[in-house]
């Protein structure tokens, strides 16, 4: 799903049970990451729950390096808040992922507010994990 789509089905939320089992839906979306994936060079750290993120770069038509990504969690909440991450920074170049506050993307949502500190952190380190993972591919650039 979209950004664009995940932020006007927002919209449309105003009660934060109906924000919470929308965020348990999304987690529902994500493409399923291989049994191999659930590993410690793809397991994120500073997470209360268990999660992963898989990283694949490729080259756009400009050379530049594209990230993609793949997510899961041991947790259903923590699934909805993966596929959020993703669809904000899978498929865009190193750049426009540096570039990207997703921080402020949950603050306009009202996610920030409600989500326990160990979450918010959780969220913190997938985004950091992701950032990472764009300097490094940007820092390989031929």
């Amino acid at each position: 799903m979209s950004l664009d789509e995940i932020l006007e089905n927002f919209t449309y939320l105003d009660d934060w049970d109906d924000r919470y089992r929308y965020l348990i839906e999304l987690g529902r979306t994500l493409e399923p990451l291989d049994e191999a994936a659930h590993n410690d060079v793809n397991k994120v750290r500073g997470c209360a729950s268990q999660v992963w993120l898989e990283t694949s770069v490729s080259r756009d038509p400009s050379e530049k390096p594209v990230l993609r990504f793949k997510g899961d969690s041991d947790a259903h909440i923590v699934r909805g808040l993966v596929a959020l991450v993703l669809a904000i920074y899978s498929g865009h170049t190193a750049d426009k992922i540096l570039a990207t506050d997703a921080q402020e993307l949950f603050q306009s949502l009202g996610l920030s507010g409600h989500l326990t500190p160990q979450r918010s952190n959780g969220v913190r380190s997938m985004i950091e994990r992701i950032k990472t993972d764009a300097r490094m591919a940007a820092a390989h650039v031929s």
